[in-house]
């Protein structure tokens, strides 16, 4: 079986015309979904990057690997211990060296691994291939390669291909001579003038005025505005995210050109994924993954080929770790004794319900935060805020209130609760089984708190201060003072 995963960075389902977009951002990919399964309930574990790509290739939750910040003691995977063997081919060993025991033969084009030295996600390839830029790459520097690559191996059985695409991650870089496909189309409507308006006077990486990280840009990005000051603004970002999204999508059709030029492309399987989502304006975050939230965490899933129902919707709940097992099963491997993945194959294959009873999510790099998606809800605890204008307990009907506008949680205590309890019961239960049961969580506070936040906290009350914010940095003065 021949297997092509395509891993778009920050690439959202809700910006994809197959989840219901307005806007025709994805031609190519919207053709795969006719004649494949997608899946709309599909969650990274660990946001953002390093432990999302982390516990897919691990087949690990990062509350086991350890691996759920950027920086720090728990940017790194945990040690075996004692179960430490001479490679790692046992319980613990990953999906690419489970995919290599069912015989194939494994390659990855991306920078990734260099850019976060995750170096075990490159575990059990046999072949890589790193673009180069470290994660600033355009789809243009990257699908020659993959082209080439498919085009070399046409006529070989058993492999898999591993393609990493980053045109929707900030800043937004798609060539200007590629034109705005949405010049005239209006921006979502969901994100009113007052709600950009209280942004404004809110704080936090990445808010309206902090658009381009800790402050406003310099003007250098001709796709996206300095600042978001009104709904104008919103339209100038909203179209830089778009079009790298269409951009990407326009490799991605020439990835499936160059199948079909070879005669293979019905006998290929083909994954469309990302390893987060991006929050436009959710929660004040622009154009960053921040949080443990619906919109961070929810990730698309489309899978097409021999074997793959086609034109179906799976509803059930999926974490990225479950990918593992899923297609490990496909090709006939063994999923591992270690994996938290739990294969879904029946829902892809049959239509059946694979799903699981609720998901936990994690953030650990740009704030400290778990949240539980369970029937219609989205509850998140934040431990630490990363800087941002967070309550401690946050309650989204994410059904009626996709965008995360109104918080629940004080109107509705008896869901509170139940998420609460559900959240705690996945962490007892996971630390249970644990190496050294341990949470990384509590370790990334011990060491002041995310990596992209830490010893930030002096300098941006005097920027808060310099913009005439008094408000927020009263507010976040006095939920800092218990980190003090």
């Amino acid at each position: 079986m021949r297997i092509l995963y395509i891993d778009i960075d920050s690439l959202r389902p809700d910006h994809l015309g197959c989840y219901g977009y307005s806007r025709e951002t994805s031609p190519n990919i919207d053709r795969l979904a006719k004649r494949g399964t997608r899946c709309t309930n599909y969650y990274c574990t660990d946001a953002p990057c390093l432990p999302s790509r982390t516990a897919l290739f691990t087949g690990r939750f990062g509350i086991h690997t350890g691996v759920i910040n950027h920086g720090g003691l728990e940017a790194d995977i945990r040690p075996q211990g004692a179960e430490r063997k001479f490679s790692n081919k046992g319980p613990y060993r990953t999906w690419m060296t489970s995919m290599g025991n069912a015989g194939h033969y494994t390659a990855m084009i991306s920078p990734f691994p260099t850019r976060h030295a995750a170096w075990q996600v490159l575990d059990g390839f046999r072949e890589t291939f790193d673009t180069g830029k470290n994660g600033n790459e355009i789809a243009e520097e990257v699908s020659p390669t993959a082209i080439r690559w498919l085009k070399e191996h046409a006529a070989e059985e058993n492999w898999f291909l591993h393609v990493n695409f980053w045109d929707p991650h900030t800043p937004y870089r798609t060539p200007e001579e590629y034109g705005n496909p949405f010049d005239g189309d209006p921006a979502p409507e969901w994100l009113t003038e007052q709600m950009i308006q209280e942004h404004r006077e809110s704080y936090g990486p990445h808010g309206a005025r902090e658009l381009h990280g800790w402050g406003p840009g310099d003007g250098k990005w001709s796709r996206t505005p300095d600042e978001i000051t009104n709904r104008a603004d919103f339209k100038k970002w909203i179209d830089g995210y778009d079009v790298g999204i269409h951009y990407a999508d326009h490799h991605v059709g020439l990835l499936m050109n160059a199948l079909e030029e070879e005669g293979i492309l019905e006998d290929t399987v083909i994954i469309v994924s990302a390893d987060h989502g991006e929050n436009q304006g959710e929660l004040n975050v622009y154009g960053d993954h921040q949080t443990a939230d619906y919109i961070t965490c929810r990730v698309p899933l489309i899978v097409a080929g021999p074997g793959i129902k086609q034109g179906m919707v799976d509803e059930g709940l999926h974490y990225n770790v479950d990918l593992a097992p899923t297609v490990t099963q496909m090709v006939g491997g063994t999923p591992a004794q270690k994996w938290d993945g739990e294969s879904f194959l029946p829902a892809l294959t049959k239509g059946e319900d694979a799903g699981r009873p609720y998901v936990v999510v994690s953030q650990g790099a740009w704030a400290c935060q778990r949240a539980v998606r369970f029937e219609q809800w989205m509850l998140i605890r934040t431990y630490h805020d990363g800087l941002k204008d967070f309550p401690d307990i946050m309650l989204f009907d994410i059904e009626a209130d996709p965008h995360e506008v109104n918080n629940l949680a004080e109107a509705r205590h008896d869901v509170v609760g139940r998420g609460l309890r559900l959240l705690d019961e996945w962490v007892d239960e996971n630390l249970a089984q644990a190496s050294n049961a341990s949470d990384p969580m509590w370790h990334v506070i011990e060491e002041g708190g995310p990596f992209h936040t830490l010893d930030r906290l002096e300098n941006y009350l005097t920027q808060l201060r310099g913009s005439g914010r008094e408000g927020a940095v009263e507010r976040l003065e006095a939920r800092h003072r218990k980190f003090v």
